[in-house]
């Protein structure tokens, strides 16, 4: 089984904590999003996205290109950030003086004002994870989501705690590929 991991491209407006905040994707974003796709369009046999548009547009305009099922999973929406929601650094920093700043460091244990907790989204990641690998073994699918859940998801793969997330480069349109075979689940692309 090949699983592909991307994250949406650039966003309008610049980086924020979007979290389930809408945002439209750039033209360029679109055109990172579009180059991967080009590379593993070939092989995808089932698309899962994120609900929010920067994802599933994309995802949906895919796989009815390629007459193959886009499944709309509410598990690997982006972390809901809460009071950070629509907020750049500067902006969190400034309502919320070093809150990000731990964060940035190791977020386990913490949760953003009125948000969710980096343990919350291990465990939707972890489910979404477990059925993956039981129902679509001999696959080859495409996620495409955020940075907040791909980070969790990578760290989740490879057995390693929260604090790991932070250690994951994870730019626009980052993909990942991780194959499964016997139980053993390994990483054997990251194109960031």
């Amino acid at each position: 089984m090949i699983v592909d991991l991307l994250r949406h491209g650039e966003l309008q407006g610049g980086i924020k904590y979007r979290g389930h905040v809408e945002g439209d994707l750039t033209d360029a974003g679109r055109a990172q999003m579009n180059a991967v796709w080009h590379k593993v369009r070939a092989d995808v046999d089932v698309i899962f996205t994120s609900p929010l548009s920067r994802c599933a547009i994309a995802a949906h305009e895919w796989a009815q290109e390629k007459a193959i099922p886009c499944i709309v999973d509410e598990r690997i929406i982006e972390m809901h950030y809460g009071d950070w929601e629509d907020m750049s650094h500067d902006d969190i920093e400034a309502a919320f003086p070093g809150q990000l700043t731990a964060w940035r460091q190791d977020p386990t244990g913490m949760r953003p004002p009125q948000g969710e907790s980096p343990e919350e989204l291990l465990k939707r990641i972890q489910n979404f994870w477990a059925m993956l690998m039981a129902a679509y073994q001999g696959q080859h699918v495409l996620v495409v989501g955020h940075s907040g859940t791909m980070r969790m998801l990578i760290a989740h793969i490879q057995n390693k705690d929260i604090a790991y997330t932070r250690d994951i480069f994870m730019p626009y349109a980052c993909w990942h590929r991780v194959s499964y075979q016997e139980g053993v689940s390994t990483i054997e692309r990251m194109d960031a």
